[in-house]
């Protein structure tokens, strides 16, 4: 017991409690890196932010480690952190706010998105200006259960770097044929079903079908 109050005597409270730098740097610092990486993600492209690959992940968490010390600079204290995590916040709500009642200038900003797929066919041109392969479009379309870029209506990458996926839908015929099919199948069934109660009924084995 006294090992431990004298434990939290000890602690140096003031450094845990006035930042390190003054709290204008400590206020400067974050907006500085906020502002720097969302234009440099703006500039990188859409694919830095899907994380299409190993690569672009690696990127993003190298980043964010990066920027740390520019953003704490010498400064381990509580409150340093505390300043400088309201800052971030605050700077972010504000942003959002300005591009919510500002639409049009939000969608110069991020971008519109891209369409890479039209009717089963691919827009080369839109996937080398996303630096986009079609085999990471292949890959992604086979995780939403699309088995070919064939069978794809409508492919768009979001401003945001979201993938969208519209599939085909089936010819009105073959949806018909499919239903005569299906329909075939529960006669079949019933009809089955029928002859063996007949043959029940009569006291006899049932036909074979």
């Amino acid at each position: 017991m006294h090992g431990t109050l004298g434990a939290l005597i000890s602690l140096d409270w003031a450094s845990m409690a006035v930042p390190a730098i003054s709290i204008l740097e400590k206020v400067l610092r974050p907006l500085v890196v906020y502002a720097f990486l969302v234009l440099a993600l703006r500039v990188a492209g859409k694919r830095e932010m899907a994380q299409l690959n190993s690569f672009d992940f690696v990127v993003l968490l190298l980043l964010s480690n990066t920027v740390q010390n520019a953003i704490i600079g010498e400064d381990n204290s509580v409150s340093g952190g505390i300043i400088g995590g309201i800052t971030l916040l605050a700077a972010n709500t504000l942003v959002v706010r300005f591009f919510y009642r500002h639409p049009a200038l939000q969608a110069a900003f991020e971008g519109r998105p891209d369409v890479l797929v039209l009717d089963g066919k691919v827009n080369d041109a839109r996937l080398a200006k996303e630096l986009l392969t079609r085999e990471e479009l292949e890959e992604a379309a086979h995780k939403q259960g699309i088995a070919s870029l064939e069978q794809v209506e409508k492919a768009e990458m979001d401003p945001d770097g979201d993938l969208f996926f519209v599939q085909k839908s089936p010819p009105p015929e073959e949806s018909r044929h499919a239903e005569i099919l299906a329909r075939l199948a529960e006669l079949a069934d019933e009809l089955r079903s029928l002859r063996e109660e007949l043959a029940a009924g009569a006291g006899r084995p049932a036909p074979s079908s």
